[in-house]
């Protein structure tokens, strides 16, 4: 069971634990020869980490801690600036860019909370896939099934795995087409994808401006809305706790259900059952606007031109350096005219504008995050065609929710010792305090 920021800031308090145990822990959990250590983190920040976790305990020990959370450990997607540092997004083209001159915001607010940062994390470069293979940094597996090592998800996989493991307490990604979702749904871990640009995205590589949002994964539903709160500087307005008993709860049947496996349907209809009983009105809806979106990103939507429009530079210096899937995805980019991309804007602002008049009665839609479960590592390098496939299939879901610009949490609905999967409820953009009240209230249903 992974301790929660609650749980970890009431040891802290009582004195079970001091800030120093509590990352030096999480620092051996990094080093185990027998973990993921080695390939879910790039670089690790032991020497800096232990001293700010003193430094938390010397405040805490005068009653001057900045926050319930100071000392607490996490981890940080290798895409956010941290001072001093190069940020490689994955990447060695840019593993030898400038140091950061200053942190990115959502990082300096939770090292201003107390919040220590143990690393940066792997990623896939430049975040453009959803499944988290990396060819220069390795590939850190999926908690389950370890001896197959399956993919952990991505393109936040390093930041999924150390959550899991227990090497974080929470991790810091990026969600620009399911980022934080896919590899919470794939290592059993919750995942959340705020409304964009509810959290500062200054001083973090960009995949697309359009669709990029900042969130974490963590070990339940109000984590999240912790670090949601310390990173976008501002409280989410107080919500009334929700009972399950009521909530109206919209399945949608376009898209979101195609060639699921059988293993992930019936987990996911059993939770339904389990949600219904508990007093959830489950609504079928056809939702038939999800069928548009295939069609809005016909030549790539808005990531390959907005990521192109960054890497043209680097490109025409170090293109030889990059993974080719990740190139390939970028250089369709040139496949748009200034024309598509206006008429693309104007689509998507319509799809927006429909769909959220859809949803308008319902307190969340729900859907399986992914509809699959994580597939071999060794399988994907092997087959590029098979990595093609599975991974559009991976980010089908959760763009859904990325191109309607809401927001949207995965929760674990697998049973322990199982192959991980998520339940993902999203709702319309600027709805994340009542989305996380309602995320609770499922949440404590499924562990009932």
């Amino acid at each position: 069971m992974l301790e929660t920021l609650k749980a970890r800031a009431e040891a802290l308090e009582s004195g079970r634990e001091n800030a120093v145990q509590m990352v030096r822990r999480a620092l051996d959990r990094i080093r185990d020869p027998q973990g993921e250590g080695e390939r879910a983190f790039v670089t690790v920040h032991a020497e800096q980490a232990l001293a700010a976790a003193a430094a938390h305990d010397g405040l805490r020990a005068a009653g001057a801690a900045p926050s319930p959370y100071a000392g607490i450990p996490i981890s940080v997607k290798d895409l956010f600036d941290l001072k001093g540092e190069p940020t490689p997004a994955g990447s060695t083209a840019h593993a030898d860019s400038a140091p950061a001159k200053q942190d990115a915001p959502a990082i300096a607010r939770l090292k201003a909370a107390g919040f220590v940062v143990v690393g940066r994390t792997n990623m896939t470069e430049f975040a453009f896939s959803g499944l988290g293979l990396n060819p220069h940094y390795g590939t850190p597996s999926s908690p389950w099934d370890r001896a197959a090592r399956r993919i952990p998800g991505g393109s936040s996989s390093g930041a999924g795995v150390s959550v899991a493991d227990g090497m974080a307490a929470a991790g810091i990604g990026s969600d620009t087409g399911g980022s934080c979702r896919i590899p919470a749904a794939l290592c059993g871990t919750v995942g959340y994808k705020p409304t964009a640009g509810s959290v500062s995205r200054e001083g973090v590589v960009p995949l697309s401006m359009t669709l990029d949002s900042i969130g974490s994964m963590a070990p339940s539903v109000d984590c999240c809305r912790i670090v949601h709160e310390v990173m976008s500087g501002q409280a989410l307005p107080a919500m009334p706790a929700r009972d399950i008993a009521g909530l109206r709860l919209a399945v949608p049947q376009t898209v979101a259900f195609d060639d699921i496996e059988p293993y992930v349907a019936e987990l996911f209809e059993r939770r339904l059952k389990q949600l219904e009983a508990a007093g959830a009105r489950i609504t079928v809806l056809p939702l038939k606007e999800f069928a548009e979106v295939a069609s809005i990103n016909a030549k790539g939507g808005f990531a390959p031109p907005e990521a192109l429009a960054w890497h043209r530079k680097l490109i025409a210096e170090r293109g030889s350096e990059y993974d080719g899937r990740v190139l390939k995805r970028i250089m369709r980019g040139q496949e748009q005219s200034a024309a598509d991309y206006v008429e693309l804007i104007g689509r998507r602002a319509d799809f927006i504008r429909r769909i959220e008049a859809v949803i308008a009665p319902f307190d969340a839609v729900v859907m399986p995050t992914v509809p699959m479960i994580a597939p071999r590592i060794a399988d994907l390098e092997a087959d590029e065609d098979l990595f093609t496939r599975v991974n559009m299939t991976m980010l089908r879901n959760p763009t859904l929710i990325n191109v309607m610009d809401g927001c949207s949490i995965s929760l674990p609905m697998h049973v322990s010792g199982e192959a991980p999967a998520g339940l993902m409820l999203s709702a319309a953009g600027g709805h994340d305090a009542a989305l996380f009240a309602t995320a609770e209230a499922v949440e404590t249903a499924l562990a009932a």
